[in-house]
């Protein structure tokens, strides 16, 4: 029998050398057999079929959906941005989200791919934190989201407010002096907070001190068990890192898919309904994750970056054309879901750049 070694393997099915041995560990290429520390393979083996392929039915596996609403979520874009997923012909078996927000992205590709390695961050402290404790602490915080729930819903709606302006002093105190054995109790009030403020919108003022008013949900799914339950499972194997966008850069290589959705550019002078941390992104700082994200490119990642299309308030502005000119620039139409005017609000372009 004529055979082959693994690397020469991996290099004929188009996959990683770590791929190959993943699949010779799970017993999952036809006669194939150890040599000493060698697997040897047959030059007539096929290609094993990859779970994480994009023709694969996983229909056996949870879908999730993100946990919090997030102004700017990518639920809507999903059907667009999934056409970006490198994942097919197993060579790219990592992901990263270094700014993951609620994380539409994230649970749409943990929902169908098995992949080796997943990496998420964000600066934003308590949004970390509620990813910990969802994936560390399921139990117990379902048990303070069931209370929260239960005692939320069955009050009129001035109780409510009463209730709920309590919930987010309280959360605001944690936020300023809580320590870590208060973490599971500011998740639970965040989720809380999030689903019972208005338009589901985080925001915090200059101090840092998250100022959203109550919303007028009627009967809000405080403690949604099943959801919540498998996306504790989904994110047993991520890595969750509170930091900068710049921290991914040792998790990112040649096998990587990284995905960032930043701040938006607002799009007019007074729209300031993207501070959700105390620290604004400015076109500095878009420019700096311009630079960033031609380093990634050198080291071999595939690259996807979303972002506000400036033309839709000034044809004339090519902010994002004259940063990102060596890239693929796309022009998607999207809705604004999440404003503080009404008559603002409705179908835009948003940009979805890419190194490939």
């Amino acid at each position: 029998m004529e055979a082959i070694s693994a690397r020469d393997a991996a290099d004929k099915w188009g996959i990683s050398q770590r791929r190959d041995a993943v699949l010779g560990s799970e017993n999952r290429i036809p006669d194939a057999e150890m040599a000493g520390s060698m697997r040897i393979i047959p030059t007539i083996a096929e290609k094993t079929i990859d779970t994480r392929s994009a023709g694969y039915n996983i229909s056996d596996e949870k879908r999730v959906k993100p946990f919090l609403k997030w102004a700017g979520g990518k639920s809507q874009l999903l059907k667009e941005i999934e056409q970006y997923y490198p994942f097919k012909n197993g060579t790219v078996t990592k992901y990263a989200e270094p700014f993951v927000g609620g994380g539409a992205v994230l649970f749409d590709i943990l929902s169908k791919y098995n992949l080796e390695e997943v990496y998420i961050s964000d600066i934003n402290a308590e949004l970390i934190n509620t990813y910990t404790a969802i994936r560390e602490h399921i139990d117990e915080l379902l048990t303070l989201l069931s209370l929260y729930q239960n005692e939320y819903i069955p009050k009129e709606t001035e109780q409510r407010k009463v209730y709920y302006m309590a919930k987010r002093e309280r959360f605001n105190d944690l936020k300023a002096n809580g320590n870590e054995a208060e973490n599971i109790e500011k998740a639970a009030l965040m989720i809380l907070l999030n689903k019972t403020c208005f338009n589901g919108l985080f925001r915090v003022n200059k101090k840092g001190m998250f100022n959203v008013p109550m919303g007028a949900y009627k009967n809000p799914l405080i403690c949604d068990e099943k959801n919540l339950m498998a996306v504790s499972e989904k994110l047993q194997n991520v890595k969750i890192v509170c930091g900068d966008y710049r921290e991914s850069a040792n998790f990112i290589d040649e096998h990587t898919f990284v995905y960032f959705d930043p701040p938006y550019r607002p799009l007019t002078e007074t729209a300031s309904f993207t501070a959700y941390t105390e620290n604004l992104f400015n076109d500095e700082e878009q420019i700096e994750l311009a630079r960033f994200v031609e380093c990634m490119h050198k080291k071999g990642a595939r690259v996807l970056v979303s972002n506000s299309d400036p033309k839709n308030s000034d044809t004339d502005d090519d902010f994002f054309d004259t940063i990102y000119a060596n890239r693929k620039i796309k022009r998607v139409e999207a809705n604004r879901m999440i404003n503080c005017n009404s008559e603002a609000r409705g179908k835009i372009k948003e940009l979805l750049i890419s190194n490939f």
